[in-house]
């Protein structure tokens, strides 16, 4: 038990980024690791960088990786977006036609407005449970270069 209790104490001294941090990173659509505004590629809405411009963080990990961000985009759009609609048509607040018609078009404009953030929000997901696994929170190993380049 005093070894488990060790690991813990070095794992929350050592995290230089904590699990505020990356959950503020992740809403602003910043790299977990360093902050930059970096997950995507300038001038584009949807290209993700494979890795952090600034710090080197494998952005893109492995090939089903962003298959939590779309199931993370399709509940938010069923839940924040299909579901008001349909309960206002079934209320008649709001006629059935135009119920359909705005469920039609939000169903195809809320995924590609949401991208960006699902695709953060999942990242920041990640490394919430796994800040260890940040470049920034790991132990140096041994024939790591340090800061000043030495090793």
């Amino acid at each position: 038990m005093p070894a488990l209790r060790r690991m813990v104490e070095r794992l929350f001294v050592l995290m230089k980024v904590t699990r505020g941090q990356i959950i503020a990173r992740g809403l602003s659509n910043r790299c977990p690791n360093c902050g930059g505004h970096t997950l995507f590629k300038p001038g584009t809405l949807f290209e993700l960088n494979p890795e952090c411009p600034r710090c080197g963080l494998k952005i893109e990990r492995d090939e089903g990786f962003f298959l939590g961000s779309m199931s993370l985009n399709y509940g938010v759009t069923l839940v924040g977006f299909l579901t008001p609609v349909m309960l206002l048509a079934w209320s008649g607040v709001i006629p059935v036609v135009t119920a359909v018609i705005l469920a039609g078009a939000g169903a195809i404009l809320m995924p590609a407005l949401f991208y960006r953030s699902s695709r953060s929000w999942w990242l920041m997901n990640y490394y919430v449970f796994l800040p260890q696994h940040l470049p920034a929170n790991r132990d140096p190993q041994p024939g790591d270069a340090t800061e000043d380049g030495n090793v």
